[in-house]
């Protein structure tokens, strides 16, 4: 049989963003075959080579696994000649990705017209702080900024704690570079019936307010503002966090009546679902914390692993609360290659997250992970641009590239 066919492996990405957001929309998009080339700056690339953990070869682990499949070239944006090497380049491409301040890019000649006048079906994926519109399009952000913009700071932390993080700064980044790629997709399922190419504008708040379920509505509607509940929610009993006998955790969600009953049999304490006491989920809201008081003394009786056996034979939902040590020790992470194990010829065999989402004809595959800057400059610009070896050098002492 021949090679398989990869969904994206026609389709040309120029990334020239930095950071997290817009690069992993690239990095997701070529996880599933597209050509993505990573611009960066002469001499010191993408900043994402310094952010983390430093490996012995220089460049960090955060930029082995996020600018994973890949290609390197650098190359000046700001200097005419390195716009004019773009222009050339995004002639071919499909999808141009960027996260600069709003108007960067047009102060360079490289906005939106500039690539359209060149490419009349090219795709831009826009990545700003507050979108390219509306009055704070020019401020900066980053993703811990959006955060707390988008309403997820609020919410996080105990009623008594001021605002915390959500476990990850950068949640607001990948979830923009996310919504970023599938804008992509869209944008060339519009392109085969139009072939009219389109900018996508994302604002690095809007993945994250749009994930915040109900709240705008429930808000408009009625007025009501959420608060901080730590591991609560305001919309079931129980379904929380609950401490085990070897000081481990676990995450039970009962989200229904039937659910909350299966979980009184288990718990031995079957009269708790009576419907004169906490039979309705409106009761034991109203009786938050002596339904949950029940709970924490039954899981405080029993290590992590067998609380997490009697719910499962009981039909309850319940898990561990996971650190990465445990993850790497969940053999569902493994069998469904979540986490993966690649040979990279840089750093050698390194464990990383796998391609998500799982596609069965054609799924996602990584190749290798992040290059030395500027590894495929020959290729790209004396292979493709049929640039001399003299004027790569004459460029390289401009500064060009």
């Amino acid at each position: 049989m021949g090679k398989k066919t990869m969904p994206l492996d026609d389709v040309r990405v120029l990334d020239v963003a930095t950071f997290v957001a817009a690069p992993f929309a690239a990095a997701s998009l070529a996880e599933f075959g597209a050509d993505v080339i990573k611009i960066e700056r002469p001499g010191v690339g993408d900043d994402l080579r310094r952010l983390g953990t430093k490996s012995d070869e220089g460049d960090t682990y955060w930029w082995f696994n996020d600018a994973r499949n890949k290609k390197s070239v650098t190359l000046n944006l700001s200097e005419k000649e390195g716009a004019g090497l773009f222009l050339r380049l995004a002639e071919k491409a499909d999808v141009v990705v960027e996260n600069f301040r709003p108007g960067t890019m047009e102060r360079w000649g490289l906005g939106f017209a500039d690539l359209i006048a060149v490419n009349p079906g090219l795709i831009m994926l826009r990545v700003s702080g507050y979108g390219q519109t509306g009055p704070k399009s020019n401020l900066p952000s980053f993703a811990r900024i959006a955060q707390a913009y988008a309403g997820l700071s609020y919410l996080t932390g105990q009623q008594d704690t001021p605002p915390l993080i959500a476990g990850s700064t950068t949640l607001a980044d990948y979830l923009a570079g996310l919504y970023g790629a599938f804008g992509v997709l869209l944008a060339l399922r519009a392109r085969e019936k139009t072939g009219c190419g389109q900018y996508i504008d994302i604002g690095l708040h809007d993945g994250i307010f749009r994930f915040l379920d109900e709240i705008a509505i429930v808000y408009d509607k009625t007025g009501y503002v959420r608060e901080r509940s730590g591991a609560e929610t305001s919309t079931a009993v129980p379904h929380s966090h609950y401490l085990c006998a070897d000081s481990r955790w676990v995450a039970i969600a009962c989200t229904n009546d039937k659910m909350f009953a299966r979980l009184a049999d288990v718990m031995g304490q079957s009269q708790l679902s009576d419907i004169a006491r906490f039979g309705e989920k409106r009761a034991r809201i109203e009786a938050r914390e002596e339904v949950n008081s029940f709970v924490k003394a039954w899981t405080k009786k029993y290590d992590r692993d067998e609380i997490i056996r009697k719910c499962s034979e009981g039909n309850v939902p319940c898990g561990p609360v996971c650190s990465i040590a445990d993850i790497f020790n969940e053999e569902q992470f493994w069998s469904r290659e979540t986490l993966t194990k690649i040979l990279d010829p840089r750093i050698g065999q390194v464990t990383v997250q796998g391609t998500i989402p799982k596609l069965s004809e054609t799924p996602g595959s990584i190749s290798h992970l992040g290059v030395e800057l500027a590894s495929h400059n020959e290729e790209i610009f004396m292979g493709e641009l049929g640039l001399s070896r003299k004027e790569m050098k004459e460029l390289m002492n401009d500064g060009i590239i």
